[in-house]
């Protein structure tokens, strides 16, 4: 449990992959959009990682994601339908003011809220896992899990291995400072932005966010092997399988200054 109900996931593709474009989109986030959003009193954490294509190795990652260059997350605190509310507001103005987010070559094929599941600190951390998000990292490995039935036997014993056989697991690997797992809320429909299929039913997608606090290629390795063995064990992923996985990648912490 956490003390913050809500988190948003915002999963973002550049269709004109330049540097330029890149730089540009950078300094836009960092220096501009999620200051303002860090400012709201209903926001209380919000970070953003690069994928790094030199340490993904062969990820499993559908079509869908396959683009991905960049996932940011907020932690929302209570009240939470105030503190959405006004975070929307700001989007909205931002606009207005001609400062985003609706910048051209930006795609962003998942914009979701998530309810926060469970948290887990590895030892080696010494911190607890609600603080674990505010703990520095060199990046983070996220999991992006679809079921087909989201309150069907199936998902129900994937959540029961993955909490007692998986994490704890990956808990005990070098590099890894804790994971956070995330169940799908609802898509985010704004005015200016309408989700044209807001059909995904609540819980139908899942989010295991592990966090990383010493080198992300060789952590990534390891988790990845102790991932690939847990999906074979239990059958996921297969072509008729009914718990598949669309993205399972690494993301790396952005240096402001340094990666632009």
């Amino acid at each position: 449990m956490t003390r913050f109900p809500l988190a948003f996931f915002s999963f973002v593709a550049l269709s004109d992959n330049t540097p330029e474009n890149h730089r540009d989109y950078n300094r836009w986030h960092l220096m501009d959009h999620r200051p303002e959003n860090l400012a709201l009193p209903g926001v209380a954490w919000g970070e953003r990682w690069s994928r790094n294509v030199e340490v993904t190795g062969s990820p499993c990652v559908n079509d869908e994601f396959d683009a991905i260059d960049y996932v940011a997350m907020y932690w929302f605190d209570n009240p939470i339908e105030k503190s959405v509310a006004e975070w929307n507001q700001l989007g909205a103005d931002s606009f207005e003011w001609g400062r985003g987010p609706l910048i051209p070559g930006v795609q962003r094929p998942l914009l979701g809220f998530f309810r926060p599941v469970k948290g887990y600190a590895a030892p080696s951390a010494l911190v607890s896992a609600e603080v674990l998000p505010f703990r520095p990292n060199q990046g983070v490995h996220l999991t992006l899990t679809r079921f087909d039935d989201a309150r069907g036997v199936l998902a129900h014993e994937h959540h029961a291995a993955e909490d007692r056989e998986l994490i704890p697991e990956l808990l005990d690997l070098a590099g890894v400072a804790g994971v956070w797992t995330f169940s799908f809320s609802h898509h985010q429909n704004v005015t200016m932005r309408p989700r044209v299929n807001a059909d995904d039913p609540a819980g139908s997608m899942r989010i295991r966010l592990v966090y990383i606090d010493d080198d992300l290629a060789s952590t990534t390795t390891r988790l990845q092997e102790a991932a690939a063995a847990f999906d074979i064990e239990h059958g996921y992923g297969r072509g008729d399988s009914a718990v598949q996985t669309l993205a399972s990648v690494p993301l790396r912490t952005i240096v402001p200054f340094v990666d632009w």
